[in-house]
C-alpha cells in the first residue's frame, strides 16, 4: 500500500513508518523538522511541511491509499494542537479524494470500560481533570473526524510507554479493555495499521490496552 504518516517523528509516527516499511509498504512521513525524524527506507519519502496549511499537504496525500496520524500534544502547553493540525490533513485528504484515515486519540476521551473498577475510576477521573484541555482537544478532533466524509477510525489507547512491539494487546470496538493501564507505542503503532485492513473498525473508536 502506498501509506502517508503525519506526525512522524513522534514516538508513535516513526513506530509506525518503521513498522509500515517492514511490511512492505511505500511511506511518506510527513514532518516539521526532518532532523527529528531518524528512521531510513528504500521505500520511504520524508515530506517537510506546514502543518497548519491544507493545500501544503495535498502533494503528500495525493494518490495515497491510506493516511494514519500520529499527530497530539506533547505537553499540556500544546493543548489545542490536534484538533487543529487534524483540521488540515483533512482538509487535505478530502481535497485529495483519500478516504481511509487512522488517527490516535486517548483512552479517556472514549467510553468508559464495562465493568470498570473503583480504582480504575478514580484514576480515569484524576487523570482526565489534570489533562482536561489535552482531552477537549482531542474530543474537539475526534468531532472534525466524525463530521468529514472519510473513511476514518480513531484508535484510543490509555498511557504509552516505550516498549518493544509484543502485537499481543485488547481490542475493543467503540469501547475499551477493563483495566487496561498501559500500552507501548509500538503496538499503538500495530493496532492502528492493523485497522486498515479491518472494515468493522470504519468510523469507530478502537480502545487498545495490555
Amino acid at each position: 500500500m502506498k501509506l502517508t504518516v503525519f506526525g512522524a517523528s513522534g514516538g508513535t509516527g516513526q513506530e509506525i513508518v518503521r513498522q509500515a516499511l517492514d511490511a512492505g509498504h511505500q511511506v511518506t512521513a510527513v514532518v516539521r523538522d526532518p532532523a527529528r525524524f531518524t528512521v531510513t527506507g528504500e521505500r520511504l519519502e520524508v515530506f517537510r511541511a506546514d502543518l497548519t496549511d491544507a493545500q501544503a499537504l495535498r502533494p503528500a496525500v495525493a494518490g495515497r491509499d491510506a493516511v494514519l496520524s500520529g499527530l497530539g500534544a506533547r505537553s499540556r502547553k500544546d493543548a489545542g494542537i490536534a484538533a487543529r493540525l487534524t483540521r488540515a490533513v483533512l482538509g487535505a485528504v478530502e481535497s485529495e479524494d483519500v478516504r481511509r484515515l487512522v488517527v490516535v486519540s486517548a483512552a479517556p476521551v472514549g467510553p468508559a470500560p464495562e465493568g470498570d473498577g473503583f480504582l480504575d475510576r478514580t484514576v480515569r477521573g484524576i487523570v482526565s481533570a489534570v489533562l482536561k484541555d489535552i482531552y477537549t482537544d482531542l474530543r474537539e478532533m475526534e468531532a472534525e473526524l466524525a463530521r468529514s466524509a472519510t473513511d476514518w477510525t480513531v484508535v484510543r489507547p490509555p498511557r504509552l510507554q516505550d516498549r518493544p512491539l509484543t502485537g499481543t494487546y485488547r481490542k475493543v470496538l467503540g469501547g475499551f479493555p477493563r483495566a487496561g493501564r498501559f500500552l507501548g507505542r509500538a503496538d499503538v503503532a500495530h493496532a492502528m495499521l492493523a485497522t486498515l485492513g479491518d472494515r468493522a473498525t470504519v468510523k469507530q473508536g478502537v480502545g487498545v490496552a495490555y
